[in-house]
């Protein structure tokens, strides 16, 4: 599998397979979600846009990076959201880097969305559809979010070597800096439980699989199909 990481500045045109890395803490809220029952998740271009769309669509619940905010349901924190009772409901994400990268690669035939704690399930995907080039799309800074290329690096890994220990991968993410700034109140809208909730490898058995759905990129768990195992 040939595989390349870059940042969404880079981006300059779809790829085929894309796979779409943030750890901390958009795509490990988005699992939290649907492990809480969501049915869908609704990447949003904005807050704006995710205002909008909860407005016509009463059911629905926002929610967004930094501190609460009127018009937004929850915050952008899986310690704050694994308590939420998400039955049936569909959540509009905007947040500051997994939402942008994710609309970025829009066009791609196949957008995975990951962290570690769908890192397994997210490398099966791969596997088993034995894609032959592979971009993954480092969310964070810029594309130098140490936290993101870890697991990009490690699910890339996974793909092709399912004897990739896991340990150094999640010992890098644990020392980034988005890890400092959350453990630190650097960042607002935090959980203490965070960055520990966010370096759970493997904690969800599904991938994340975001397509277009008239108009919107919509981001739905999948059990991907059985193959090799760890």
């Amino acid at each position: 599998m040939e595989t390349r990481f870059l940042g969404i500045p880079e981006l300059a045109e779809a790829p085929s397979v894309a796979v779409v890395v943030d750890v901390m803490r958009a795509f490990t809220v988005a699992a939290w979600a649907f492990a809480r029952g969501a049915e869908k998740i609704v990447l949003a271009e904005s807050p704006e846009d995710a205002l909008a769309l909860k407005a016509r669509h009463p059911g629905w619940m926002a929610l967004k990076d930094g501190p609460p905010a009127p018009g937004f349901d929850a915050v952008n924190s899986p310690g704050m959201l694994r308590s939420a009772d998400l039955a049936g409901r569909t959540v509009v994400q905007k947040t500051t880097a997994g939402t942008v990268g994710a609309l970025a690669v829009r066009e791609a035939s196949l957008v995975l969305c990951a962290g570690f704690v769908v890192a397994e399930a997210t490398a099966r995907v791969l596997r088993t559809r034995a894609c032959d080039r592979v971009t993954f799309v480092v969310t964070g800074e810029g594309g130098q979010a140490d936290e993101d290329l870890a697991c990009a690096q490690y699910i890339a890994l996974r793909a092709t070597e399912t004897g990739t220990e896991a340990a150094g991968f999640l010992k890098r993410a644990g020392e980034s800096r988005a890890a400092a700034e959350l453990a630190g109140g650097v960042r607002q809208g935090v959980h203490p439980d965070d960055v520990a909730l966010c370096l759970e490898l493997d904690r969800f058995p599904f991938a994340m699989v975001a397509t277009s759905e008239d108009s919107l990129m919509v981001l739905r768990p999948t059990m991907p199909s059985p193959g090799p195992g760890r």
